[in-house]
C-alpha cells in the first residue's frame, strides 16, 4: 500500500487515506472505500497524481476503467455532492458528467474568488480563494439536495450561476464565462 498525503479541496479537507496502486491506477482493496479515501482518489485524478484509462464522476459514483471494458465503481458519500466548475474567458466544452481524466478547462492553475450561498441566502463560502487544478477545474464537495448561487471572480471579471446538488444533477459545470 502507498500512503498519500491529502490536500484540502474546496469546502472539505480530506483525511489521511490509503489505497493500493496497480501501476499508476488506483484500485480498491476490499469492496468499498470510505468517504475520505474516495475524496482523495478524486483529488488525485484531478491533480493528475493518479491515472487510469478513464475516470468519471456522476452524482452518486466514481467510475474508473483501466482496460476499456470493465469499470470499477465507487459509491460517493451519501451527504456530499461532488461538483467541478471550469470558469472560462473564451473557450469551453459542453459537459454534464465530469471526466476526471478527460475534461480540460481553459484556466488551469489560476486563483479564483468563490462565493456560494444556499437558496435561503446563507453563506456556504464567502470570497474564498481557490486555485484551479491542472485540468482547469475547481473541485467542490457540497451538501446534497440543495440549490446554490455560485459566484466566481478572477482579474476583475465575474461569472454567476445557479447550481443544485440533487441526484440527477450535473457534476461538470462548464458554462460559467467570466465577463
Amino acid at each position: 500500500m502507498k500512503k498519500l498525503t491529502l490536500i484540502a479541496t474546496g469546502l472539505v479537507a480530506v483525511a489521511m487515506g490509503t489505497y493500493l496502486i496497480a501501476g499508476n491506477a488506483p484500485r480498491e482493496e476490499a469492496g468499498n472505500l470510505g468517504a475520505s479515501n474516495i475524496k482523495q482518489l478524486v483529488q488525485d485524478f484531478s491533480t493528475r497524481k493518479a491515472t487510469a484509462e478513464s475516470a468519471s464522476i456522476t452524482s452518486t459514483q466514481l467510475s474508473v476503467s483501466e482496460d476499456g471494458k470493465t469499470a470499477k465503481n465507487y459509491a460517493l458519500p451519501d451527504n456530499e455532492f461532488f461538483l467541478s466548475i471550469a470558469p472560462y474567458m473564451e473557450q469551453t466544452h459542453p459537459c454534464a458528467t465530469h471526466s476526471l481524466t478527460g475534461c480540460q478547462g481553459e484556466m488551469k492553475d489560476e486563483e479564483f474568488s468563490v462565493t456560494i450561498r444556499d437558496s435561503a441566502g446563507n453563506s456556504v463560502m464567502h470570497k474564498t480563494s481557490i486555485k484551479s487544478q491542472p485540468n482547469g477545474f475547481i473541485d467542490l464537495w457540497l451538501p446534497r439536495d440543495k440549490t446554490y448561487s455560485v459566484t466566481v471572480e478572477h482579474a476583475g471579471k465575474t461569472a454567476k450561476s445557479q447550481i443544485s446538488t440533487f441526484e440527477k444533477d450535473d457534476t461538470c459545470i462548464t458554462t460559467m464565462q467570466l465577463g
